[in-house]
């Protein structure tokens, strides 16, 4: 029998992907935002796809910012950890 793939809906496309597709964004008690890269951290989170071009409108327009409600502070760590993330899984393992 084939085995369920999870899906999770990204929050800069609002389409629905593979979790493994996705990078996870993770809201703590204290309120600070992080990249989750192992996908374990505490905290209420968010996916976002693996795509370097809809990553970097998302900063243009601050849909990060809109949609944690953090429209205070700016969140580009955040993005350039996920920039990161998305290089980092680009490496072809040996």
């Amino acid at each position: 029998m084939a085995r369920k793939i999870p899906m999770r809906k990204c929050i800069l496309t609002n389409e629905m992907h593979p979790k493994a597709d996705l990078i996870r964004v993770v809201v703590n008690k204290e309120g600070e935002v992080a990249a989750d890269a192992t996908g374990k951290l505490n905290g209420r989170g968010s996916y976002v796809v693996k795509d370097l071009d809809k990553v970097n409108d998302a900063r243009a327009k601050k849909v990060l910012e809109k949609v944690i409600g953090k429209s205070t502070e700016t969140l580009d760590p955040v993005y350039d950890e996920i920039i990161r993330l998305i290089y980092r899984e680009d490496i072809p393992k040996r």
